[in-house]
């Protein structure tokens, strides 16, 4: 009896018989095949880049089974301190946005971008962007969230130089 690792099935050619079974044209797809997955000298490689998030709003709410099913365990968890303790919350983050989780629900998620506004974007940029409808107070912007299941709102914060420093959307609610 054969010892286990020795066992073959019999379908099975070692790449040396599959490559001298093959003709000219099958050799030469293989060849190219295997130089094409391989970068060459001074070519940049590409990382992967997660998926930025269209419409955050949607994820209000969002149990904690869903978060883990959509995005996968977080990069890390921490925790927001806020005034008072039930102020208090565990942020979950993610390449696309710190996701703060108040009682197993997602209640406000801080992102990159929303809505064509981007961190670093100029005052201007975020006054053109949001429209008429945003309120401005002493270095931010809040603009409503209307159609949705409860009241939600966009704050964009400005930072010393002006510039988008934060972007969150989250229930107005709470």
């Amino acid at each position: 009896m054969p010892a286990p690792w020795n066992f073959a099935p019999s379908f099975f050619l070692p790449p040396r018989a599959i490559v001298m079974a093959m003709d000219a044209r099958g050799l030469a797809c293989l060849l190219l095949l295997v130089i094409g997955l391989c970068p060459l000298p001074g070519q940049a490689v590409q990382e992967f880049s997660p998926p930025e998030l269209t419409e955050p709003e949607t994820l209000i709410g969002l149990s904690l089974e869903g978060l883990y099913s959509r995005f996968g365990v977080p990069q890390a968890v921490r925790s927001a301190r806020g005034e008072e303790e039930w102020q208090d919350d565990v942020v979950l983050v993610y390449p696309q946005g710190d996701f703060y989780v108040y009682r197993d629900r997602v209640w406000q998620l801080g992102v990159s971008s929303a809505r064509g506004i981007r961190l670093g974007d100029s005052r201007e940029a975020v006054i053109l962007a949001l429209g008429e409808d945003a309120l401005e107070g002493d270095g931010y912007f809040i603009l409503p969230i209307r159609d949705r299941s409860w009241p939600m709102a966009l704050r964009v914060n400005l930072g010393a130089s002006s510039g988008v420093a934060g972007i969150f959307v989250y229930r107005s609610d709470f």
